[in-house]
């Protein structure tokens, strides 16, 4: 437990700085990290970062205003409001990866067969177990 705390601590660290190079906030380079993954609900936002859905109103509000995300009326309900990267999102969220120099160069020190490892591990600990992914 000790190891992961120190661990996420050092990639916190590292990921607010990188975020903050980029004039963003913390909350504000974790949206933009979880659009790059794709659309998602206003609602599912919210719960992803776990704060209230009047927060996340606000976070976007400032990362439209700066041309990084867009709201768009979702195919599936268009009564849902989806929030989408843009591609000037996608530019900062590459920005803030690179800056990120402890974590990259902490996983460079590991091998492939290493990073695939601990790849493996952390879903494993931390994604909830799907019936069609093996155990």
């Amino acid at each position: 437990m000790e190891l992961l705390s120190v661990s996420f601590g050092a990639f916190s660290g590292d990921f607010i700085a990188a975020a903050a190079s980029e004039n963003l906030t913390a909350s504000q380079g974790k949206t933009l990290t979880v659009l790059r993954r794709g659309p998602v609900a206003m609602r599912a936002l919210a719960e992803k970062l776990s704060c209230d859905a009047s927060n996340v109103t606000g976070i976007i509000n400032r990362l439209e205003k700066r041309g990084l995300v867009q709201r768009a009326a979702s195919p599936a309900d268009r009564r849902v409001t989806n929030l989408v990267i843009t591609p000037e999102g996608e530019r900062v969220t590459d920005a803030i990866r690179a800056k990120m120099r402890v974590t990259q160069d902490g996983l460079n020190r590991l091998s492939d067969q290493d990073r695939d490892a601990l790849h493996s591990l952390l879903e494993r600990v931390f994604l909830p177990q799907r019936a069609d992914r093996p155990a």
